[in-house]
């Protein structure tokens, strides 16, 4: 599949989440992800669960050494869940040949991002994982939950939104987000957040990564910069080509697979 391919086929999909309930929107939502993961890789073990009170999806893989991680979900606090990202935290646990717990952390607009930055909290403090990932707004959480707790272990950042994104700080619009869908989120949680400088890194030890066309690589750059010179060992890549949600087709889209796999090479070594 090339990306213009991938592009039209979500761009069709999240116009049917138009003019539906919020609860249809998000079966809706996850049937679109869904429908780009591959198949779980042979002999993985996955259960839901709950841990501290927190729904949560298990991903044990055949060969697994001790110790989980914890993977926080995009879609920009109001959509997505264990089942729309479910191929990425079933790809994640493979490739680390780690047990990965996603966490099913509240939504809005019946949870404030506080309640959703809870959630994830609670199921860091009680599964204490050796590492902590996130892509998109869960990436913002994972960063979140790091700022907010004495997170000592590596930290993965997949497209995050950093900062306080504003019209100036942004990069270009491009397919699949916009400035003003950024924008428009960001208004519905920017009192809940915590208030903690961009340059601030939110771990000693990241591994992030982007894609080129969307308006959140700019400002992640930027962090990433004040990151390293603040002395945080950070390793970034940027998927050539390829646009904000992509990770959902990582196996059939050539360049965002190669760009993940590096990316979890990175983490998996950090954690051996």
């Amino acid at each position: 599949m090339d990306i213009d391919t991938f592009i039209r086929r979500f761009e069709a999909g999240l116009a049917t989440l138009e003019g539906v309930s919020i609860e249809e929107a998000r079966r809706r939502y996850d049937t679109i992800c869904a429908s780009f993961a591959p198949a779980d890789p042979a002999g993985m073990r996955i259960h839901d669960d709950q841990v501290e009170g927190v729904p949560v999806r298990r991903f044990l893989p055949a060969s697994s050494q001790p110790g989980c991680v914890v993977y926080c979900h995009g879609g920009g606090w109001n959509l997505g869940s264990t089942i729309s990202h479910h191929g990425v935290a079933a790809s994640l646990a493979q490739q680390l040949g780690r047990e990965v717990v996603s966490v099913d952390y509240r939504l809005a607009p019946e949870a404030s991002y506080r309640d959703a930055l809870e959630d994830c909290r609670r199921v860091v403090v009680a599964c204490a994982p050796h590492a902590l990932v996130g892509d998109s707004a869960g990436a913002r959480l994972a960063m979140d939950v790091a700022y907010g707790g004495d997170w000592q272990g590596p930290l993965g950042l997949i497209y995050p939104p950093v900062g306080k994104p504003s019209v100036k700080a942004l990069g270009p619009d491009a397919p699949l987000l916009s400035r003003v869908d950024i924008l428009t989120l960001w208004r519905q949680v920017a009192d809940q957040l915590p208030d903690i400088p961009v340059d601030t890194p939110p771990a000693s030890r990241m591994d992030v990564l982007a894609v080129e066309h969307d308006p959140l690589t700019r400002p992640l750059l930027n962090a990433v910069d004040d990151w390293r010179a603040f002395g945080a060992e950070v390793s970034y890549r940027v998927a050539p080509d390829m646009v904000h949600g992509a990770l959902h087709a990582w196996a059939s889209l050539p360049a965002m697979g190669d760009a993940w796999q590096e990316f979890c090479e990175a983490l998996r070594v950090r954690l051996s």
